[in-house]
């Protein structure tokens, strides 16, 4: 089956994963979406993801989820750009996510960055995602 969204349908389903307190979440595997997992390992709000290859399936990402005291490490997770309404941001165009307590991830010409990774490297791109 072919998403039209298939970054968006991972933050879903890592967003219900952490409302059902699940301790694993799986999704489809891309280059991509490991990208943007990579900066969410990063950042602290992930434990870590493995791909694993199912027999006579394309392969899985699963997606360790992290949890603080019983609570979910991420609080809101929302998608900014998306496929009918692409949103790009330039160096100063972006502000801190609540206050600095929160991250969006870039897609930049130097790869997908946090947004405190782009301002460092001095690089704007679209944005695809908010997380707190």
């Amino acid at each position: 089956m072919s998403l039209s969204d298939p970054l968006g349908d991972m933050l879903t389903r890592i967003r219900n994963g952490q409302i059902a307190k699940m301790a694993v979440v799986e999704c489809p595997s891309s280059a991509f979406r490991k990208r943007v997992l990579d900066v969410m390992q990063r950042e602290g709000y992930i434990r870590g993801f493995t791909e694993v290859q199912k027999a006579g399936t394309q392969p899985v990402v699963e997606i360790e989820l992290k949890y603080h005291e019983g609570e979910g490490v991420i609080r809101k997770i929302s998608r900014v750009s998306k496929p009918g309404r692409r949103v790009y941001a330039g160096i100063k165009d972006f502000g801190r996510v609540f206050n600095g307590l929160g991250v969006s991830i870039l897609s930049t010409p130097r790869g997908v960055l946090s947004d405190n990774e782009a301002r460092s490297q001095n690089v704007g791109g679209e944005v695809l995602c908010r997380i707190f």
